[in-house]
């Protein structure tokens, strides 16, 4: 079977209904996570060596780690409640950032060559607190988000705090597609718990170490970019997306190179579709990553 459109599996995961979380009438989030950590472990294939900690922080951890490790499957009721309100309580508490209020970079940078500029917006920071319509998951070839425990790549972040509804909703497209996503392609889902709307996953290059970067990775890093703006495209609701430096962790594309393929593909598909989408968020989350989208800003290659 071929990689599947959009129009082949929305419906499959209800993407154009708005997402309500389930919550609870109950605030003692210690409490939520010491029911969650009890039901999950009494699920049929949950691990059975677990020792649950006393302390509060590590028992947070605990859950992250359960459900990190825990297949795509049906979610009992109860459950979905209550972490719904545990991520929500969590989300107001680590505050949500709003896109509008951020400059653009050609406010930051009046000089900078890239002609839609005005709508780009070079942010640091957690992906997880942007209230884009759409963020971008750098995900892996399977799209089922990262199995390894508290692993501190972007496609395990974002899983997390949306909350397990993400994986399954990954799963039902990927059983669908019955095969591998394709690199440079993306999918749709919607964000749950997130303050963006959707998601987008696409697949990156890998770039092993110690190789020389090749057109082939040039043009794939630029796919991703491509197919996450066509795709978005289709949603006549989103209008503002913050993309991740795709490729540029784990998957150990070069960095400069990374964040000149983004900008300038980016520019290009928005002067080629005039009019579509008002805010192109660059996020990033370390200083040296802000410093190589600031030199491509600046300079006229």
């Amino acid at each position: 079977m071929p990689q599947l459109l959009l129009s082949d599996y929305s419906s499959f995961i209800k993407l154009n209904e708005k997402f309500v979380p389930h919550t609870v009438f109950q605030t003692d989030t210690n409490r939520i996570i010491d029911e969650l950590i009890i039901m999950l472990l009494q699920e049929p294939d949950a691990p059975s060596d677990v020792e649950i900690p006393n302390d509060n922080t590590a028992k947070r951890n605990l859950l992250r780690v359960l459900l990190n490790i825990r297949a795509p499957k049906p979610l009992d009721e109860r459950f979905l409640e209550k972490m719904d309100t545990l991520l929500q309580i969590e989300l107001k508490e680590k505050s949500i950032v709003k896109v509008e209020k951020l400059d653009s970079i050609a406010t930051m940078f009046p000089d900078s060559p890239f002609s839609h500029s005005d709508k780009f917006i070079l942010w640091q920071g957690d992906i997880t607190q942007l209230n884009a319509d759409a963020i971008v998951n750098a995900a892996n070839n399977q799209m089922l988000g990262c199995f390894q425990p508290l692993h501190a790549c972007i496609d395990n972040a974002i899983h997390s705090a949306a909350g397990p509804q993400l994986r399954n909703d990954c799963e039902i497209i990927m059983a669908a597609q019955n095969e591998l996503e394709d690199t440079g392609k993306a999918k749709i889902t919607r964000a749950y718990n997130l303050p963006s709307h959707y998601v987008l996953h696409t697949v990156g290059p890998i770039v092993p170490k110690g190789t020389t970067l090749t057109n082939q990775q040039r043009n794939e890093l630029a796919s991703c970019y491509i197919s996450c703006l066509e795709v978005a495209n289709e949603m006549k609701n989103i209008k503002s997306i913050a993309f991740c430096a795709i490729s540029t962790g784990v998957f150990g594309f070069p960095k400069t190179e990374a964040a000149y393929i983004a900008v300038t593909t980016v520019n290009d598909w928005l002067a080629s579709h005039p009019n579509h989408f008002e805010k192109i968020i660059f996020n990033v989350f370390s200083d040296s990553d802000r410093n190589e989208y600031i030199n491509v800003c600046t300079s006229t290659y």
